[in-house]
Order: structure tokens, then C-alpha cells, then sequence
């Protein structure tokens, strides 16, 4: 896996997208792809991501694996994003895209220690007032619940969730918990 170190170490992937509206800056799955693709050349490593679409709590999730492979060894991350039942100007296949695109982002971020605490998606309040508390997104919750092995590590994942979200996780909480129990 030193050829794995050496992208993680190696890799830059600035932040060269623009959102005019929120006035940020962002990096996309795909500019991550162009930046690491010269570095699995140099190592001869490869890299494959699928996405698989799956229900939790009765909504939709493009679930994103991403997979590193030395020739010997492979290692993945997975990451989720939950599609809209609706978004303005988008078509069903334009949604599922999108939730596809930023699940794959948050895979590859996994897998190359990419650090996107002060990206777009973390920082961006779109003229919503500053949250008090810091909380994880939803699709990372999610990822992590389906790790937990006992209650007290579903307990303090819980803490992590947001009021807002916590609305709509309580019912795969409660599933996870009677598996756990």
C-alpha cells in the first residue's frame, strides 16, 4: 500500500469550481479524477468507483464505492448522498446524477485523504444563520451507522446527527438498534 501513501501524500486537488451564487469555492468529483489519474499512472495503481442505489428509512441513496488497486491489494471507501424527490429545473436522471457525482466526491475524498472541512458543502450557509454545533452530513451518518457494532457506538453517533436530520434518520437508528440489541 506505499503506493497509496504516496497519492495521499502526493495529490493536489485545488478547489478551481466557482458557485457564483454562494460566492465559493468547490472542488468536483471530477476534478479529483483529473488530479489523481498522472499519480495512478506514475504508481501503475487503478482506481474504479461504482454507485449503487439503495433504501434507508424509506428514501432513496446513491451509495458510491470508490476502490484503489496496487496489483496485490485493494482498499474502498464508500460514501452516500440521498436523492431529492424533486429539485427546480431537473429531470429524475439530472438528480440521480448529481446525487451520484457528490457520493463519488465524498468516496474519493475517503480513500485520499482529501479534507473537505472547509469546502463549499461544510461552509456554505446560503444566508442561513451560523449552526452552533458541528455536525457530520447526513450521507457520512449514514455510512457510519452501517459500521456501528453496539449501542453505545450507535449512541454516540446519534449525538453527532443534527436536529434537522435527526428527523429523518430516526427510523434507521431504531432498525439498527434492534439489529444491535
Amino acid at each position: 500500500m506505499k503506493n497509496l501513501l504516496k497519492i495521499q501524500t502526493e495529490l493536489k486537488a485545488p478547489k478551481n469550481q466557482v458557485n457564483a451564487f454562494g460566492k465559493y469555492k468547490y472542488r468536483s468529483c471530477e476534478d479529483i479524477l483529473e488530479a489523481v489519474k498522472p499519480l495512478l499512472k506514475e504508481t501503475g495503481c487503478f482506481l474504479t468507483i461504482n454507485d449503487e442505489i439503495v433504501e434507508i428509512g424509506g428514501r432513496i441513496y446513491v451509495k458510491a464505492s470508490a476502490r484503489f488497486h496496487d496489483g496485490e491489494h485493494s482498499i474502498s471507501t464508500e460514501a452516500y448522498a440521498r436523492e431529492e424527490e424533486t429539485k427546480k429545473g431537473m429531470d429524475a436522471s439530472q438528480i440521480t446524477g448529481s446525487a451520484s457525482s457528490y457520493a463519488r466526491k465524498y468516496a474519493l475524498n475517503g480513500l485520499f485523504l482529501i479534507d473537505d472541512t472547509k469546502d463549499a458543502d461544510s461552509t456554505n450557509q446560503h444566508g442561513k444563520e451560523e449552526q452552533k454545533a458541528s455536525f457530520m452530513p447526513k450521507g457520512q451518518v449514514i455510512a457510519k451507522l452501517e459500521q456501528c457494532k453496539d449501542v453505545q457506538s450507535l449512541t454516540e453517533l446519534w449525538k453527532s446527527v443534527s436536529a434537522n436530520d435527526k428527523k429523518e434518520l430516526t427510523e434507521s437508528f431504531k432498525t439498527k438498534k434492534e439489529q444491535l440489541s
